[in-house]
């Protein structure tokens, strides 16, 4: 019997008061807990013994905190603002539009939000059910894309939003979604031009797409070690275990704020980025990581995993897949690997290893199998294009992995695509 509730913090767009971070884990501290980790929506988790649960929910409450136990009823809003300076250059979105737009989002939502620029892959343009994509060519407008909640169907809106509306035609659609729920939530027969048909947008700002939005190739930057740009640094930290010792991150709140650093950011990779670090505290950070022993030097076949929240299973299942690719020396560049353990969780992937059971008791699977699946030209904010094979038992999974992947780099040469120059960009300098 599980004796412990887990808790959910969002931080809107992954965007972090160090402040408000520091009272968080002060508070979890206190309640015995030594770790925190971030999820694939940028959320933080930690989990909190039956007994303490009043006693932590008190104290978030009096600090103002939105919370839920043991729940995602309000899923928090994506957005790629911590690749911003850093991954996506050469665009009209840059931070004070960011904090604008999730700043407008007041109200509590219970449909999943994406927030992105296009011209990246950092973060994922469509795990949400309302994707917003900043159009590369009209400044201040927005593609939207619905991806009906508990299905596969994408629909590409015929028009364009203003920045200063999309909260508002987020909640209209939400409502107009969550009234006709029959046909349009967990509905594989759900039509887009009935939801476009149906939605009135007076009051708000729109103009018609001239044409589909071009999804970017998909090419994932090395996003831990500290790195120098525009003058100044950025950190990324990632962890094996996806735990977070709550010293250290205090630490690092701490450091924020005495040096001013530009933002604290969570990713959708269950990492964070340190942004704006200036050239005379560049020393503080590194001391601060070599007290707490925190290696900046993984693989990148071990980087580019996506699997689900608090599971387990997931994170065992990865750490045993990523073993056999290290064994084989198996390079893994520019694919990103999903490990799906639940049904209807949505998992960021190029190719994606899907769990499944013979059979279920209730709530419980029994021998389980496994899928190895393809999104379309292997571009994760694709839909799934192919089942690359089916029903693997789990001794040779780790093998059909390996040929999934030299499948996705057989599609890659056939395209002509080179990597070679977003592999060499972001060096890691301490």
């Amino acid at each position: 019997m599980k004796n412990s509730n887990t808790l959910k913090v969002n931080f809107k767009g992954g965007i972090i008061q160090p402040a408000e971070l520091y009272s968080i884990l002060s508070v979890a501290r206190k309640a015995g807990l030594l770790y925190v980790r971030f999820g694939l929506r940028q959320q933080l988790y930690f989990d909190v013994d039956i007994e303490e649960i009043d006693l932590v929910s008190s104290e978030l409450e009096a600090l103002g905190v939105n919370f839920e136990i043991n729940q995602e009823q309000y899923p928090n809003i994506i957005s790629s603002f911590p690749a911003e300076e850093i991954f996506i250059i050469n665009t009209w979105l840059h931070e004070s539009q960011y904090r604008e737009i999730l700043n407008s989002f007041t109200y509590p939502h219970h449909l999943k939000i994406n927030i992105s620029d296009a011209d990246q892959s950092f973060t994922p343009l469509l795990t949400g059910n309302i994707n917003w994509v900043g159009s590369p060519s009209d400044e201040n407008f927005w593609h939207l894309f619905i991806r009906f909640p508990k299905t596969n169907i994408v629909y590409e809106w015929k028009d364009l939003v203003h920045t200063k509306d999309l909260a508002a035609m987020s909640l209209l659609i939400e409502e107009t979604i969550l009234k006709e729920a029959g046909k349009f939530y967990d509905n594989n027969e759900a039509h887009g031009d009935d939801l476009y048909n149906i939605i009135k947008t007076g009051g708000i700002q729109t103009k018609p797409a001239t044409a589909a939005l071009a999804l970017p190739p998909y090419k994932l930057p090395y996003y831990e070690g500290l790195n120098r740009y525009n003058n100044q640094y950025w950190l990324g930290i990632y962890r094996r275990d996806e735990l977070f010792s709550i010293e250290f991150l205090k630490e690092v709140c701490q450091l924020c704020i005495s040096t001013e650093s530009g933002a604290l950011c969570s990713t959708p990779w269950k990492t964070i980025i340190i942004k704006g670090i200036k050239e005379e505290n560049r020393k503080d950070w590194n001391l601060l990581l070599d007290k707490y022993q925190i290696n900046l030097r993984h693989a990148a076949n071990e980087l580019n995993f996506q699997v689900d929240d608090n599971s387990l299973e997931a994170l065992k299942l990865k750490q045993y897949l990523v073993k056999h690719l290290n064994d084989d020396d198996t390079r893994s560049f520019g694919v990103c690997i999903g490990i799906k353990t639940r049904r209807k969780s949505e998992v960021f992937s190029s190719i994606l290893v899907r769990r499944k059971p013979a059979f279920r008791i209730g709530k419980w699977g029994f021998l389980y199998t496994y899928d190895i699946l393809c999104a379309k030209d292997y571009n994760p904010n694709e839909r799934t294009d192919f089942v690359y094979s089916s029903g693997n038992p789990k001794f040779v999974l780790a093998e059909q992995l390996r040929r999934a992947i030299l499948s996705f780099y057989d599609h890659q040469s056939k395209n002509e695509t080179d990597f070679s120059a977003d592999e060499t960009r972001n060096i890691v300098t301490d």
